[in-house]
């Protein structure tokens, strides 16, 4: 007689482990949305940081929404910051009361490919969730930096970009050359 045997079929559930996290997925459904919501005039690329923005924009205002933390200066902004940047893979890392750096790109693979388009996507995402959280004295600056993202939480107006092109930001040569420490780490 011996044992009815198994039968295997695909479940519906997706199931990924990343270490450390990547989200390709962002970035996909961003340029997604960008191609079917492109407007008359708009160039892809346009539409693309449009996209990441307003994305972006729409996660900082939930998660105000949801911690209603009332008026938000530097420091309760990063905090605040931190959970929902530690959720999306992006591994926060509080070097001052108003600096965060960013240790993980949850993109790496897709800014290997197109460093100047996935940056700026992941900048223009970052820099409207601020926005979206009403983040005051918070800026997202590109700060291109070797095995890390692209993109710092820093004070107002404490200083511009790191050192990278003209553009700011983060391309192949630029994240090819060893890691330097660029500021107290």
């Amino acid at each position: 007689m011996g044992r009815k045997p198994k039968v295997y079929e695909p479940a519906d559930t997706d199931i990924r482990i990343s270490i450390p996290e990547r989200r390709p997925d962002l970035v996909a459904e961003i340029l997604i949305d960008a191609v079917l919501d492109q407007q008359l005039g708009e160039d892809a690329q346009s539409a693309a940081l449009r996209t990441a923005r307003d994305r972006g924009e729409t996660l900082g205002a939930a998660t105000r929404a949801s911690s209603r933390p009332g008026r938000l200066g530097p420091e309760r902004s990063l905090t605040l910051s931190e959970a929902v940047l530690e959720e999306h893979g992006f591994e926060p890392d509080r070097q001052a009361p108003t600096e965060v750096r960013l240790l993980n790109c949850p993109f790496h693979s897709l800014a290997a490919r197109s460093p100047e388009l996935v940056c700026s996507i992941n900048h223009a995402f970052l820099d409207g969730f601020l926005t979206g959280l009403q983040a005051a004295g918070i800026d997202a600056v590109l700060a291109p930096y070797p095995g890390r993202c692209c993109v710092q939480f820093r004070a107002a107006g404490s200083g511009a970009s790191v050192p990278g092109p003209a553009t700011g930001v983060c391309v192949k040569e630029f994240c090819a050359r060893p890691a330097v420490d660029l500021g107290g780490t």
